[in-house]
């Protein structure tokens, strides 16, 4: 894995794990989860060409 894919998912991961604490159901940590993980995987590729790298 290339550095800026790794330091972009840990971003990523950060974030979620700081807004996880807030949902009480395994659901809803589930649902946002995935739903991180769609939109960061979607804007990776639009961000690295904008950045051209």
């Amino acid at each position: 894995m290339d550095p800026v894919t790794m330091v972009f998912y840990a971003v990523v991961c950060g974030g979620l794990a700081a807004a996880a604490p807030s949902f009480q159901s395994r659901a809803a940590r589930l649902a946002l989860g995935t739903i991180t993980g769609i939109v960061a995987a979607s804007l990776l590729p639009l961000l690295r060409r904008a950045l051209g790298i």
